[in-house]
């Protein structure tokens, strides 16, 4: 299991347009990505969970990933959260 932590620093959080780019981002990976807040954990392939999560410029994030291309799906995350999020 590999584990990224992230503060988010979109003023916006997260709406739409990164939810679709994280669901489009997990569906190219085999391994079971989820994100979670402090009172949630979704599944990183829902947009309306990932919506729902209800975060805000300045939450901590916490995303998991376990499978076979855990390593991959984590560099890959940690780059677009960095960039995007």
């Amino acid at each position: 299991m590999k584990i990224v932590f992230h503060t988010v620093h979109d003023a916006l959080g997260i709406h739409a347009r990164p939810a679709g780019q994280i669901v489009k981002l997990a569906s190219k990976y085999k391994s079971d990505i989820k994100f979670s807040t402090a009172a949630k954990t979704v599944d990183a392939r829902r947009i309306m969970a990932l919506m729902g999560l209800g975060v805000h410029e300045g939450d901590q994030l916490k995303v998991t990933f376990e499978g076979v291309d855990e390593a991959a799906a984590a560099a890959a995350f940690s780059t677009y959260l960095k960039e995007s999020l």
